[in-house]
């Protein structure tokens, strides 16, 4: 085997799940993926993916959601609720998705992969134990998640998820578990309303959620920022055995649905990062997982900055420099989103806030 194999989960059939004219969560966002993919497919391994078996869905969400989800199979275009909608094929379609990204997950784990991209659709991060929500079906990073546990390793687990809402369904499946570190960089307030700063896990699980939630108007030196002072030492400290990235793009200047103002080198900067944290601490298994992201620009240009990163010989943590991104200029939106998180979990982390 190749000391470095870096594996792409693509299939048209993600294309079939399609919502009411004019909904954002639409086939022409794989499209553009694809077409990024396209220029990347001489440097990786682009794989179908299978279906989530009945058991691993049921790890995570309950019977009741399994079974109303399973009987929108073949009826007509419908919803879920105001945002969330059905095809007559989007059952199999999301199974397709959990499916997909479980097995690269377990592909990663077991070091026949080293790391890649999970360009499935519909999203998941929202989608909690009991509802489907926020154009999500199954939680396919949750599923994901409890496939590697199943596993009988005992993996610690960090899941970053950078998209621009916060993952309130994948949150709440790990809270209480201390081999899975959370951490969520989104817009706050915003959809779903959960993330704020003292959401910081419950029970055993108590610390292994960090929360960064970011005012609307932050772009590229925010997120650079609070990626180098905060998301790195608390992997750092936390040394999982895998990374797995929910990575929306939705956080991108373009974006129809939210308000942040991250470009290429935004998503560059962080895609860098999270493949050097890979390299260092877990011998680069590192999955990233798309959720989000509305505007075909943006969700070209992250899947080309996190296509970049995972096929690079190397990434070095080197992005902030004492006068850029990374910078805490008194008073600026940096210092208040780093101080506040440093106030939650300064005591359990060491470094948070530095860099």
């Amino acid at each position: 085997m190749p000391t470095s194999v870096v594996e792409i989960v693509e299939d048209a059939r993600y294309q079939s799940h399609q919502g009411p004219e004019g909904h954002p969560e639409r086939p022409e966002r794989l499209v553009a993926i694809s077409r990024e993919i396209d220029s990347f497919r001489d440097l990786a391994r682009v794989v179908a993916p299978r279906e989530a078996s009945e058991e691993e869905i049921l790890r995570v969400h309950d019977r009741g959601m399994f079974d109303v989800l399973e009987s929108t199979r073949g009826q007509p275009l419908g919803r879920i609720d105001a945002d969330t909608y059905f095809a007559p094929s989007s059952f199999d379609v999301a199974l397709l998705a959990a499916g997909g990204t479980a097995d690269l997950a377990l592909r990663v784990l077991s070091g026949e992969v080293t790391r890649g991209l999970a360009a499935v659709r519909p999203p998941g991060h929202h989608a909690e134990a009991d509802r489907s929500m926020g154009f999500c079906l199954f939680n396919n990073i949750a599923v994901a998640v409890r496939a590697l546990q199943a596993e009988g390793s005992s993996p610690r687990i960090l899941v970053f998820d950078w998209d621009v809402h916060h993952g309130n369904g994948t949150q709440h499946s790990f809270e209480s578990d201390p081999d899975v570190l959370y951490i969520s960089t989104h817009q706050f307030p915003f959809y779903p309303g959960t993330g704020d700063f003292g959401e910081d896990g419950e029970g055993r699980g108590r610390g292994t959620t960090l929360n960064i939630p970011m005012p609307a108007g932050c772009g590229d030196a925010e997120y650079i920022g609070v990626v180098d002072r905060l998301v790195v030492p608390a992997a750092l400290g936390f040394a999982p055995d895998i990374i797995l990235v929910s990575c929306g793009f939705d956080a991108h200047r373009d974006d129809p649905l939210a308000s942040m103002e991250v470009s290429l080198e935004g998503y560059r900067a962080m895609a860098s990062t999270m493949r050097a944290l890979s390299d260092m601490l877990c011998e680069g298994r590192l999955v990233h997982v798309l959720e989000g992201g509305y505007a075909l620009r943006g969700v070209r240009e992250g899947a080309r900055a996190v296509l970049e990163s995972l096929t690079r010989k190397d990434e070095r943590l080197d992005h902030g420099t004492e006068n850029g991104p990374s910078n805490l200029e008194p008073g600026s939106l940096l210092r208040g989103i780093v101080d506040r998180v440093v106030e939650v979990h300064g005591r359990r982390i060491p470094n948070l806030g530095a860099r």
